[in-house]
């Protein structure tokens, strides 16, 4: 691959690519920056308009970082209603997979769960251009729409879906994903063997410095000197139930030196917002999407950051923001099931707390201890950032992430 002209090319396909905020969309920039890097010519299909806000809109054409980049028109429409979303996939699908029959030299297509559906693409291109795929199994469908109560088991929609990524699973050269819950849940579908890597999100080094609050301009606009600040980051989905730290920010409210901040948007932030203007709450605040090269401001704001699981929601989604929180040498929350990735982190490395969801008393008794105690936040942030450097960075993970890869494209046998 030394000449530009000769080069094999990568197809990927996302609904979400930087500069939009959703994680899935930085995570395929970094893997498709690092596929450039390794000689390849990289194509992304995208949409045109930002996901969780569709007023945003991207340019249509552009080269970010040695990455082809071509956007979408009519592939998102917002997060209004089911049928929306899946009016906005559909379109996205079918333009993307048009688009890139006709890309030539391609080596492989990488595609993640964004949109769900994005296997129906996959397997559409492996049939007409007989290329491999890499499947990157970020959430797990139908299964979290099935466990949201968005469609029921035996329904057309889920059948169909579930038929479709169980082809895709059947068919890919490697599935990528991101723990040994979702690992579980995807081998109960398929034979994948050593086809199969476990390989969790790296959090965003480049974007992420721990800040000390005193030099912090993000942290000196929503907190006082003194103040523990609370802080849940990132999509405010259905799938991580906010209600009970909503209900410890409540139970919490004469408490004028622990502060709540809500950043981020999703389905679940006009439950946010309702709560804090209903209750009155001084001591919470609901913020937007903060831009990437903000990030590190706010996240660094934050003494204690949350992570949400739903009880259902394990070996369906990731909670990937709990990264990001450890880059910035934060200490990890998690309200839900100890039995999870964020649990498990927690129990081996010492780096923050768990409490069961509904279990309002034990997390106000626990953000209690931690006010009245800062030093217990500051050593388990610490231990965090370190579990961070040595074992989940971004150049290492990326790099297992791209051998990976290469090897689905250039198997040492006929690809499946």
């Amino acid at each position: 691959m030394s000449s530009r002209e000769g080069r094999r090319t990568l197809i990927c396909i996302s609904q979400v690519y930087v500069p939009d905020p959703t994680s899935v969309g930085q995570h395929m920039a970094d893997a498709a920056e690092a596929m450039a890097e390794q000689g390849y010519r990289v194509v992304v299909y995208t949409a045109s308009r930002g996901y969780d806000d569709p007023t945003q809109r991207y340019p249509l054409r552009e080269e970010r970082n040695g990455v082809t980049i071509r956007r979408i028109p009519f592939a998102s429409f917002g997060k209004r209603n089911l049928v929306t979303r899946v009016v906005a996939q559909l379109s996205f699908l079918a333009q993307s997979a048009l688009r890139a029959s006709f890309t030539r030299r391609p080596a492989g297509l990488l595609t993640t769960t964004s949109p769900p559906m994005a296997s129906l693409a996959a397997l559409l291109l492996r049939r007409i251009r007989g290329i491999p795929i890499v499947y990157w199994a970020m959430d797990i469908n139908p299964d979290q729409a099935i466990a949201l109560g968005e469609v029921s088991a035996d329904s057309l929609p889920a059948r169909l879906l579930g038929h479709a990524n169980q082809a895709v699973l059947d068919k890919a050269g490697a599935v990528i994903t991101l723990d040994r819950f979702m690992a579980e849940r995807l081998m109960q579908k398929a034979d994948l063997g050593d086809r199969l890597h476990i390989l969790p999100p790296w959090p965003h080094e480049q974007h992420i410095t721990p800040i000390e609050h005193p030099g912090n301009p993000f942290r000196n606009q929503y907190a006082r000197d003194g103040e523990l600040v609370v802080l849940y980051s990132g999509n405010h989905s259905l799938a991580h139930p906010l209600e009970t730290l909503i209900d410890a920010a409540i139970q919490m409210r004469n408490r004028s030196d622990v502060k709540f901040l809500f950043v981020g948007g999703g389905l679940a932030k006009p439950t946010v917002d309702a709560a804090i203007e209903q209750h009155k709450l001084q001591t919470a605040a609901s913020l937007p999407y903060q831009p990437l090269d903000q990030i590190r401001y706010s996240l660094s704001a934050g003494d204690v950051h949350i992570a949400v699981i739903g009880n259902e929601m394990v070996g369906c989604v990731h909670p990937s923001k709990v990264y990001a929180a450890m880059a910035a040498q934060r200490p990890v929350l998690l309200i839900g099931p100890a039995e999870s990735h964020v649990g498990d982190l927690i129990e081996e490395y010492r780096i923050g707390w768990q409490v069961d969801h509904g279990d309002v008393d034990r997390l106000t008794e626990l953000l209690t201890r931690l006010a009245d105690h800062p030093e217990e936040p500051t050593e388990a942030g610490a231990r965090a950032r370190e579990v961070v450097v040595h074992h989940l960075s971004r150049a290492n993970l990326t790099d297992s992430f791209t051998s990976i890869v290469a090897g689905a494209l250039n198997p040492p046998t006929a690809s499946r």
